[in-house]
C-alpha cells in the first residue's frame, strides 16, 4: 500500500499522518513503516545546543503511528461504506501493556508489526511490536480503536449560556473538530 492508498483509508493528514508505507498485509497481520527525519514537527523546538538524546522520537508519536497501522489493517479489510467518512470519527481509545524498550532517532525507519485480535461492532483490538532494524523498541499488549458517528462524539456547542457552559474548554484545533469537556 502506497501513500495515496493510505490517505484514502486514514483520516489523518500532515503533520499527523504517521505511516509512510505498508510493506505487507496477510490476513490479520500488517507490517508498516514510518521513516523518521530531523525535520519532524516534534523537533522544531530544539535549538542548536540539542544533544543526540534530545532527538529520541516521542513515545506518544510512536504509539500513534502504531495505532494508525492498526486502523489501516482494520479499515482496509472493511467495505468502503464502512470506512471513516465525514460523518464518522476514528478514535484512539487506549493502549494497555505498552512498553517502550528502545528509542528511534532521525534516520531510523520504524517497522510496526500489528495483529488484529478482534473486532466487536465498531471497536477494534490489536497487539504487536515496533522495531528499528532487528531491535525491538516497543510492545503493545492491547490497543483499542473505535469508529463512531460524529454526532455521538462531538455534540454541537450550546453557547456561553448553555447547560455545559461552566464545563466547556475551548474547542481543539484538530481536523476532527469537537470540544473537550472536563
Amino acid at each position: 500500500m502506497n501513500a495515496a492508498e493510505i490517505r484514502a483509508i486514514l483520516p489523518q493528514r500532515h503533520p499527523l499522518l504517521l505511516v509512510d508505507r505498508v510493506t505487507s498485509r496477510d490476513g490479520d497481520t500488517i507490517e508498516t513503516v514510518k521513516a523518521i527525519t530531523a525535520t519532524e514537527p516534534c523537533y522544531a523546538h530544539l535549538g542548536d545546543d540539542a544533544t543526540a538524546g534530545d532527538y529520541a522520537y516521542p513515545a506518544s508519536l510512536l504509539i500513534e503511528s502504531f495505532g494508525q497501522s492498526a486502523a489501516l489493517l482494520w479499515l482496509a479489510g472493511s467495505a468502503p461504506s464502512q470506512r471513516v467518512t465525514e460523518d464518522t470519527l476514528l478514535l484512539f481509545v487506549g493502549a494497555r501493556d505498552y512498553t517502550v524498550t528502545g528509542r528511534a532517532y532521525p534516520g531510523d525507519v520504524v517497522r510496526h508489526v500489528v495483529r488484529l485480535e478482534r473486532v466487536v461492532a465498531d471497536t477494534a483490538f490489536a497487539a504487536g511490536e515496533s522495531w528499528v532494524g532487528q531491535r525491538r523498541i516497543a510492545t503493545v499488549g492491547s490497543l483499542m480503536a473505535a469508529r463512531r458517528p460524529r454526532t455521538a462524539v462531538a455534540e454541537p456547542a450550546t453557547g456561553p449560556q448553555g447547560r455545559d457552559a461552566d464545563r466547556t474548554i475551548p474547542a481543539n484545533t484538530s481536523s476532527q473538530g469537537g470540544r473537550h469537556v472536563r
